[in-house]
C-alpha cells in the first residue's frame, strides 16, 4: 500500500512548477538586470536553484508524517 500524501506536501511541490510555468509571463521583461542578466533568465535560474530546497522540505515533511 502506498503511503498517504498530504495536501501540504503536494502544495509545496507545486510551488516551483507553478513558478516556472505560470510565472514566466509575469516575469517576461528585460529590466531590472540582476548580475548583468535580464530579469527573465535570472528568475528562471533562481527557481531552478530553489527547487531542490522545496523538494527537501517535501521529503522531510513526508518522512515526519
Amino acid at each position: 500500500m502506498a503511503p498517504k500524501t498530504s495536501p501540504l506536501s503536494v502544495a509545496l511541490a507545486l510551488v516551483p512548477v507553478l513558478a516556472l510555468t505560470a510565472g514566466i509571463p509575469f516575469a517576461n521583461r528585460v529590466e531590472p538586470r540582476i548580475f548583468g542578466f535580464p530579469f527573465l533568465p535570472a528568475y528562471i535560474a533562481l527557481w531552478i536553484l530553489l527547487t531542490p530546497a522545496f523538494m527537501l522540505a517535501v521529503y522531510r515533511f513526508e518522512r515526519r508524517s
